[in-house]
């Protein structure tokens, strides 16, 4: 693509590449005549200003030249402008420039010059390893070498070659400071050493039609070199190698007259410039001699091309038609060129009409051309500098995908695309404790060994509250569970027994037998009432008289009616701390007492609930506790209804309650609550009558949060046995399920691409397939391969959905079951016939060079049964009928297959929203931005329907819309392009 245009017959040359901004020299020679007819030379600078969108270039004027370099000697990054312009004069001379005194128009810009030569100087080049030093070559074989810090006496590098004739071309090698070439055009080369001041080989064409054009070293390999040859009969680049120095090693014949000129890029070894006669600039690889690129030029011949050494991707080239383009070979649109010739002839003609009649001109009106007319398409290949040397990507299952470009040996003849590229796949663990936690976990329960692993959580706990959890799940897999929770409130038999005892020895002896007991006037009434049965009276009066064992003994014999009341009425008298227990104790009201306790004495309350509580009310009073001391506001009570939890077994209500009160953000953390759920779980299930697969929404996602991070250690098969059985219980799907679904990996010309699909995603494989809440959200996946961004994708091509298609049994594993052996699980062979869309993956297994990326596609023979669909209702009937006609115009206007096969896809995949219309399935919002984006579709307004698409499913449900909404929007984008 052209960036920049100046209007000059003249040689160039860019400042070096330290140099910023970007400045381009350039001079006219005498024997060329300018837009004036004018022979006279002058010198120019111009700044190349990319930010500038016009072809124009602001120019310095300057003063003679005939033949130019810029050179870096004495560059200092201080300054704006630095370097050595070197001019060749056609006298024979030497002269040296101030590029900065010419850019701040002095008068005086010149440093220094010597006439030494014989003839025109046609050629300069500068040693890049010692700056000062420069080569010139004129007529009769003259070659000298110029040390600009001794600029009066050049020397030469031996005696001039026999027969003498012109040195056309000189250049320094890039490899080896000491090592000078030149060229003639007969056609003969000569490599000279200055260290030796002798020529120490020479190549020539044995066809003696070789007319020496253009001679470059090559970049990286010192012994090679390519000629161009200005002849029409022979319109060739040879690409020689000293060491093989008979023949060429290659020819280029691409172009089909002389090479004028030629260029290789500093950058990239595999770019080489050449412009001929043919009025052709091309970019070919060296190695293979394809051509990579081929600028857009005119039909004039290009006399001098030249990389920009600052910006690889910049190039000039100058032509006979009075002009210097600068290019970029990275692509681009030629509009900006195309207006600027109008501009031009309008302002040459005005706005009258040129042959005389005086009438205004009607507007100019360019031909309306497509896109793909105007944009130049960038070069075949990645250029060497936006290649990435090295690389990196994680991929599930915490495999890193890395990949590196070494410098290996260049070998003559061996294009470096066609080198082998290393990919590696390698498993990448950072929560070593984490892993090795989890696999005591896993261990513990293949094992059954549930005792030893809490007795050893006990014993490795540092604070007290995790000793006293793991001791109370430990209490699930011993025998008497209630008792050991007892005593591990601090409540023993043994100890209490000894308690008592101590306390009767410490008490007064009774009365001795006929002492006078403090027997009040009360007790002849109660005899009279006990000799007459009246124990009701008894009683009251035992009661009134506060003799209240005397009164409960009564009660006794007077039946269980009396004795209730009697308890009832004990208990309102009395107000001591213990009545309450008491109460609890005698009518067994044990909820009671659980609502309303002190909660600063909730182990008494849990104790006295393992002691009485039946079977039935055991673990809702422990729950009841629970949610007491879970809801109250200090923080060491709300830990500890953990405790109650674990009595009760209620295993959601312990996950709950643990997250609310730890950190549950690091792996660490995480691993500590699945080791009390899966040992909970598990004494549950060995006490309990429960579902092994029941899951609650909390912990399906907590397990899956875990799974998530075992796969993303490695450890797939043991992730597996953490999923829920029932994925409908999780209503937001865990990263552990979201898929690698693109990975790009950019290795010199290897573009690989690696699509790691979960079983159970539809959209990834192109089904469109509902499956549920766990239906995965991939729409970035599906556009990047299916093209709903507008883009091309050839390297992967879906199969075709049969039309007897099933969506397969989602994947499930029993919560919290390990399998018995996960390697030997690993290694057994696959099922015979695995679900739809299972990608076959062995990233381990890469050869060198190449990435295996392999999608299988096994689908089972199916019955198929003819099945009635129900008719659209008629008010959704436009829907059908407006998308189906618009894919029909698409088709028509299209013109390339792959955008027909795209959107005959699309045309075949809208019947998922055709038979959610039939089913009346779809929510009011969806079904108003659809008929919204069918009235943008009458009027044409593509952009319009793209926008509501977004709306929609910006704001709905994915699962409503994942099966047709991306397909609409291949439908929208397509019918945009072609504009039909």
């Amino acid at each position: 693509m052209k960036l920049k245009e100046i209007d000059r017959t003249a040689m160039q040359a860019w400042s070096p590449a330290l140099q910023h901004p970007i400045y381009l020299a350039t001079g006219t020679s005498a024997q060329q005549l300018d837009a004036t007819f004018s022979t006279s030379a002058s010198l120019e600078i111009f700044e190349l200003d990319l930010s500038d969108p016009s072809l124009d270039m602001k120019s310095f004027v300057s003063s003679l030249y005939h033949k130019l370099i810029w050179g870096p000697h004495s560059m200092t990054t201080g300054e704006s402008v630095s370097g050595v312009l070197i001019a060749g004069g056609e006298n024979g001379n030497i002269i040296l420039y101030d590029p900065a005194k010419i850019i701040a128009g002095d008068a005086e810009v010149i440093i220094a010059q010597k006439d030494k030569h014989t003839g025109p100087v046609r050629a300069l080049d500068v040693n890049i390893f010692q700056t000062n030093l420069v080569a010139s070559g004129a007529n009769e074989s003259e070659i000298y070498i110029w040390d600009l810090n001794n600029f009066a006496t050049p020397m030469t590098p031996g005696v001039k070659t026999q027969p003498l004739e012109d040195v056309s071309c000189i250049a320094w090698n890039r490899q080896v400071q000491h090592i000078l070439a030149s060229a003639s055009p007969s056609g003969r080369a000569t490599v000279w050493d200055l260290r030796k001041n002798e020529p120490i080989i020479k190549v020539s064409d044995h066809n003696n039609r070789m007319h020496c054009s253009g001679l470059a070293w090559h970049p990286d390999i010192a012994t090679q070199m390519v000629l161009a040859s200005e002849d029409d009969r022979l319109p060739v680049i040879q690409m020689w190698d000293l060491r093989f120095a008979s023949s060429p090693l290659r020819v280029l014949e691409n172009h089909t007259r002389g090479v004028l000129a030629i260029a290789w890029s500093m950058a990239d070894p595999e770019l080489l410039l050449s412009c001929g006669k043919d009025a052709k600039i091309l970019c070919s690889n060296p190695n293979t001699g394809e051509v990579l690129y081929e600028l857009p030029t005119n039909t004039q011949w290009c006399f001098d091309i030249q990389w920009c050494p600052r910006n690889p991707a910049v190039l000039s080239a100058a032509s006979f038609d009075g002009r210097i383009s600068v290019y970029s070979i990275m692509g681009g649109s030629a509009d900006g060129l195309r207006q600027k010739q109008v501009d031009q002839l309008s302002s040459s003609f005005g706005n009258l009409d040129p042959f005389g009649t005086g009438q205004p001109l009607p507007p100019l009106q360019l031909p309306q051309q497509t896109a793909s007319q105007s944009v130049i398409l960038p070069l075949k290949k990645p250029p060497k500098w936006i290649r990435r040397p090295v690389g990196a990507s994680f991929s599930f299952g915490g495999k890193l995908v890395t990949f590196e470009n070494t410098k290996a040996q260049q070998q003559p003849g061996i294009d470096q695309q066609q080198q082998r590229h290393h990919v590696y796949v390698s498993q990448v663990v950072t929560e070593k404790e984490f892993l090795a936690r989890s696999n005591q976990l896993q261990e513990a329960v293949r094992s059954e060994g549930f005792v030893s692993y809490c007795q050893n959580k006990i014993d490795m706990a540092q604070a007290d509250f995790e000793r006293s959890v793991w001791a109370f799940l430990k209490v699930n897999f011993e025998e008497d569970s209630r008792v050991k929770y007892l005593e591990l409130l601090g409540y023993r038999k043994e100890d209490l027994r000894k308690k008592v005892n101590v306390l009767e020895s410490c008490l007064p002896k009774p009365y001795p037998a006929g002492k006078k007991s403090g027997a009040s006037n009360v007790d002849g009434l109660i005899t009279q009432a006990l000799l007459t049965g009246n124990f009701e009276s008894a009683v009251d009066l035992c009661l009134h008289d506060n003799r209240m064992a005397d009164a409960i003994i009564l009660a006794i014999a007077g039946g269980q009616e009396l004795l209730s009341r009697t308890q009832e009425k004990y208990f309102a008298k009395m107000q001591s701390k213990i009545t309450r227990l008491i109460t609890a104790v005698v009518t067994k009201n044990w909820k009671e007492i659980v609502q309303s306790c002190d909660l600063q004495n909730w182990r008494e309350a849990l104790a006295a609930v393992l002691t009485y509580a039946r079977p039935e009310e055991f673990a809702a009073l422990c729950d009841l506790l629970g949610n007491r001391l879970e809801s109250e506001g200090d923080s060491l009570l709300q830990t500890q209804a953990c405790l109650c939890y674990i009595c009760a077994g209620n295993v959601e209500k312990l996950v709950a309650c643990w997250t609310k009160a730890q950190d549950g953000n690091s792996p660490l953390s995480l691993q500590d609550l699945i080791e009390k759920v899966v040992i909970l779980r598990k004494a549950v299930q060995l006490t309990q009558a429960v579902d092994p697969n029941a899951v609650g929404a909390l912990l399906a996602e907590k397990m899956s949060q875990y799974a998530n991070l075992l796969a993303a250690q490695g450890s797939i098969a043991a992730a597996l046995t953490f999923l829920p059985a029932n994925t409908n219980q999780v209503h937001d799907p865990p990263p552990f399920f979201f898929p690698v679904c693109f990975l790009s990996v950019l290795t010199g010309s290897l573009q690989a691409e690696i699509c790691v699909v979960h079983l159970t995603c539809r959209i990834c494989c192109g089904l469109g397939r509902q499956t549920g809440p766990w239906e995965l959200r991939v729409v970035l996946c599906w556009e990047l391969w299916c093209g709903c961004d507008g883009r091309i994708n050839t390297q992967f091509v879906f199969p075709q959905v049969p039309d007897n298609f099933m969506p397969p049994v989602p994947i499930t594993s029993p919560i919290m079951n390990p399998l018995a052996d996960p390697q030997s699980q690993m290694q057994q062979p696959p099922a015979p016939a695995p679900p739809v869309g299972a990608p076959s993956f062995q990233p381990p297994h890469l050869p060198a060079g190449h990435l295996i990326c392999s999608v299988f596609q096994h689908v089972q023979a199916l019955p198929t049964e003819k099945i009635t669909k129900k008719p659209i209702p008629e008010e959704h009937l436009i829907l059908k009928t407006t998308f189906e006609a618009l894919i029909q115009r698409c088709l028509l206007s299209a013109s390339d297959p792959q955008t027909k096969r795209k959107l005959d896809d699309a045309n075949k995949r809208l019947e998922f929203l055709y038979d959610k219309l039939r089913e009346q399935t779809l929510s009011p919002t969806i079904i108003s931005g659809l008929h919204n984006i069918v009235k943008s579709i009458e009027t044409r307004s593509y952009m319009e329907g793209l926008n509501i698409h977004t709306h929609i499913v910006s704001t709905s449900n994915f699962s409503e819309t994942s099966a047709f909404m991306p397909v609409l929007k291949v439908v929208l984008t397509q019918a945009n392009k072609l504009g039909v």
